[in-house]
């Protein structure tokens, strides 16, 4: 961390510390709320979501839908309060997402019961206490809310206030009290989860309902904020709750400086040397989070001495008062927010400022270091801390995928190769819709034709059948059957064939030699309708559409699909060759054989996860078998070679 030019240290074991230390003031009933939102309050909303979800907490708090997304994104499935409205075109990203809004509109609230058709989105009705920002006016809530219950895809899970001022004025806390839970009282429905405190109000009890003598129904739910990350609301908590800092901003000096008696130091001047002085510049602004107001004001703190900030804090940059401490050098760290005399609320208390603000804004281009049994345990990056591939154009995110593989493999060579024969494939059209196949199970049988004329011209009779799991792209799909490889090759490259099959050129082609036998797709039995199709050469193909009413509507969902044949193979063939075309998840393909044909060997060509799948021989049967989650590229494949008598 030395070589940082700013950093960012969270100590969990002081936020667990913090979590435990509220978790005393909670009742039995009750469970508690991280709040995570502002990137928690600066300290990194996924690491500080995890820990408190460690620490028992059922819900998480944020600000807005992309705050909520970035969380599910890291997959946290944690129920998350958007405690922020919602926009209407939030809607399909918060059902999506399965988020928790808070309503405090009738109108919001039926047009994302609109949206919810089929799937009961859970809400928390926000009521209007006393805050007078959002929320039900507590006037109004008991019409509004018996209103919302009539929503039938709505499902009011929780009820909730805020309070104004829980740190400073316990009698307009108590007033938002008795207002919340007389609604609560007059209501006929009890919602899972019910919470006005936050972790002012967890303290000083305020939120406790039996405090006012309506001990029949008890909040069950508290906000956990400010005071989980360390930090004092009000100077009288300190003889309440022990807590412990958990964030530190720190950097290294990089330069020292002399300045003659009168010279001046920074932006318009405002330090003006009353002594030669002796000065350290740290890479730190407030450009940084250091707040500007600091200015002639804020101390930092080196080799254990309290120094001052001379001159303006610039965009980049802060000047420290080092004369008194000949022992500083050029690399010295230097600290600008600890969990001594600088933490965020003795900071903000020089310019009357917010430690709300001060730690939100804290770090904007450092690294953070996440420090647990006095180990670092992770780290963040500079700058915008989640990697959301939507931000970006289709051009610079192409770059950003480039530039990862040529850093994760330490060549750019194997990289631009990897890019552009494999993944460019994926990329190169933006509104191709890439789906792939799970479950991918393809078994072949030979055995005697019944018929002794295809006998007496040794050919094995097949039966196939191939089962797979896909997206379905449009309401039909063709099996395809050719005489030519490279007529095979053409069907290859369609996205609508989902089967194909090279026959025998002594056969020409027709339905007696090729037949579909069934095909279904989630257990529908599909129509089928034969054609004759002449390529630009003039060679005949024979396609087959599947089709149905009823694949309407599965267009664009996950189905199962199984198609099965019944046809002819040549004995002299020798060999059978089965192609993976597609992007595949899991591999299960078997050939079963006649007595004829002595010796059966297999070649596995895959490219993808493992280049070498399980191979089971049992008698007059082989079984070629990948894992079920791994990775088979396309242009993968099986050749079983064989002799016959």
């Amino acid at each position: 961390m030395t070589y940082e030019r700013s950093r960012v240290e969270i100590d969990l074991d002081n936020f667990s510390h913090n979590i435990q230390q509220l978790k005393r003031f909670l009742s039995p009933e009750s469970g508690f709320m991280q709040i995570v939102k502002a990137d928690a309050y600066g300290h990194g909303a996924y690491e500080i979501a995890t820990k408190s979800i460690k620490m028992g907490a059922c819900f998480l708090g944020v600000a807005n839908v992309e705050e909520a997304m970035l969380l599910r994104y890291r997959n946290i499935t944690t129920p998350i309060l958007i405690l922020s409205p919602c926009f209407t075109n939030e809607i399909e990203n918060i059902i999506e997402y399965d988020l928790t809004p808070a309503i405090s509109s009738f109108n919001f609230a039926k047009e994302l019961n609109k949206e919810s058709e089929g799937k009961k989105t859970k809400i928390h009705v926000d009521i209007d206490t006393g805050m007078g920002r959002t929320g039900i006016h507590y006037k109004e809530a008991l019409t509004k809310i018996r209103a919302i219950r009539q929503l039938k895809n709505l499902e009011i899970e929780g009820l909730f206030s805020h309070y104004s001022s829980s740190e400073s004025d316990a009698e307009f806390t108590e007033l938002q009290n008795q207002r919340f839970y007389q609604i609560i009282e007059c209501l006929s429905i009890r919602a899972k989860y019910i919470h006005i405190a936050n972790s002012a109000g967890v303290v000083t009890n305020n939120y406790r309902i039996e405090n006012l003598g309506l001990s029949s129904k008890k909040t069950n739910l508290v906000r956990l904020g400010l005071l989980s990350y360390g930090v004092y609301p009000d100077q009288s908590y300190r003889n309440l709750i022990d807590l412990r800092p958990v964030m530190s901003f720190k950097s290294n000096i990089c330069r020292i400086k002399i300045a003659k008696k009168n010279d001046s130091v920074g932006y318009n001047r405002t330090f003006n040397a009353k002594r030669e002085t002796r000065y350290g510049i740290i890479p730190v602004g407030y450009a940084d989070g250091y707040d500007y107001m600091l200015s002639n004001k804020g101390t930092v703190k080196i080799k254990g001495n309290l120094c001052p900030v001379i001159g303006r804090v610039s965009m980049d940059m802060i000047s420290v008062d080092i004369t008194d401490y000949p022992a500083i050098t050029i690399g010295d760290e230097a600290i600008l927010i600890d969990g001594g005399g600088l933490k965020p609320e003795k900071v903000t208390e020089l310019y009357s400022g917010l430690s709300y603000e001060l730690m939100s804004q804290i770090g904007r281009r450092a690294k953070r270091f996440y420090r647990e049994n006095d180990k670092i345990i992770a780290t963040a990056p500079l700058a915008r801390r989640e990697f959301v591939s939507h931000d970006f154009t289709d051009k610079k995110l192409n770059l950003v995928i480039e530039s990862a593989i040529s850093q994760r493999l330490q060549s750019k060579e194997i990289a631009n190769m990897l890019y552009s024969e494999i993944l460019r494939r994926f990329f190169s059209d933006r509104d191709r819709d890439i789906y792939y196949r799970k479950n991918f199970r393809h078994s072949v049988v030979f055995k005697l034709p019944e018929s002794e004329e295809i006998a007496k011209r040794k050919f094995f009779e097949a039966e196939t059948t191939l089962c797979f799991t896909k997206v379905l792209q449009q309401n039909y799909f063709y099996v395809a059957c050719a005489n030519l490889m490279a007529d095979l090759e053409n069907y290859f490259k369609r996205r609508d064939v989902e089967y194909r099959w090279l026959l025998d050129s002594n056969f020409s082609l027709s339905l007696d030699l090729f037949r579909v036998t069934e095909v279904c797709v989630n257990n529908i039995t599909l129509n089928l309708t034969s054609y004759k199709s002449i390529n630009d050469q003039g060679h005949a193909n024979l396609e087959i559409k599947c089709s149905h009413p009823d694949l309407d509507k599965l267009v664009g969902k996950e189905v199962d699909f199984s198609i099965s044949t019944r046809t002819y193979y040549p004995r002299h063939s020798k060999h059978l060759p089965i192609y993976i075309t597609e992007l595949t998840k899991g591999v299960d393909i078997s050939f079963h054989y006649p007595n004829l044909i002595d010796e059966v060997e297999v070649v596995t060509i895959f490219s993808g996860q493992s280049k070498y799948p399980s191979i089971i021989r049992k008698k007059n049967h082989l079984q070629v078998i990948s894992g079920q989650d791994e990775w088979v590229f396309p242009n993968s494949g099986i050749v079983f070679s064989f002799s016959s008598k």
